[in-house]
């Protein structure tokens, strides 16, 4: 690709001029331009350290990359330190999927496991930078975001620079490599994003979702119920005899019975 060679081109250049700071430069430049692949600086610096008129060591070139590293690191945890978490709070509360408390247990989580995720989000293609910010926001002490990233990038640099050193002109063979590493790394970033994409969408339908659900043929409760407290309060029974005369001549209506007896004269 044109921009690859572009990009080869000025870091060769800039090694040759300036040495170790050189490979600093491009190192803190790949950290917050993710675009700039150390894929392709590391083991060109550690091919160019292998030249008879090397600027530098192998050993110098590991080092001026971590520093490179620690130095790019430092400037996203600045910028996640300066957006916090009160700001992403806001944030979330207006996009869609997400609210306050997704924040909030984000934030919990990278404080009990946040050396963790630094460390090996520094070996993580398409993660060592943007894992410094989640660090900036959750305010992580500074010696100890500065030592697991240290420690991540030094091992990252220290594999691609020997890589370089050790494979002279088929350096670009590593980064052959390292482009299949990373494309398995991102296929499996975008389907965890897919899936996380998923869950908040499903989460967000039960939450909008009816609370309560009638069963059919109504609601049973107390207000269905008649209440009776007339007969049951008096404490007293009443009954209707019916009158065997009942309905037959005027006195029906009266409840009485009317009984007619012959004059014995």
């Amino acid at each position: 690709m044109g921009w690859i060679n572009t990009i080869v081109d000025w870091v060769t250049t800039l090694m040759q001029a300036i040495g170790g700071p050189g490979v600093f430069l491009a190192i803190l430049l790949e950290n917050v331009f993710p675009p700039i692949p150390s894929e392709v600086i590391l083991p060109l610096a550690g091919f160019t350290a292998a030249g008879p008129d090397a600027p530098y060591g192998v050993v110098a070139a590991i080092l001026w990359a971590t520093a490179g590293s620690l130095a790019g690191a430092g400037l996203l945890y600045w910028l996640g330190a300066a957006i916090g978490a009160d700001r992403l709070r806001r944030i979330a509360e207006r996009m869609p999927l997400v609210d306050a408390h997704d924040v909030d247990a984000s934030v919990d989580w990278f404080t009990r496991h946040g050396s963790v995720a630094v460390l090996i989000g520094r070996l993580v293609p398409g993660v060592r930078s943007l894992i410094s910010i989640p660090a900036g926001i959750d305010r992580m002490p500074l010696l100890t975001f500065g030592a697991f990233t240290a420690l991540g990038s030094l091992i990252w640099n220290s594999v691609l620079v020997l890589a370089g050193y050790a494979l002279g002109d088929n350096w670009h063979a590593v980064s052959d490599w390292m482009d299949r590493f990373s494309t398995v790394v991102y296929l499996v970033l975008a389907a965890g994003l897919v899936a996380l994409t998923v869950w908040l969408v499903r989460r967000a339908r039960r939450r909008t979702g009816p609370d309560d659900v009638t069963p059919s043929g109504g609601a049973t409760g107390p207000s269905s119920v008649p209440s009776i407290r007339s007969a049951a309060g008096s404490g007293t029974r009443s009954t209707a005899e019916p009158d065997a005369g009942s309905g037959i001549g005027p006195d029906a209506g009266s409840g009485t019975r009317s009984t007619a007896e012959p004059d014995a004269g």
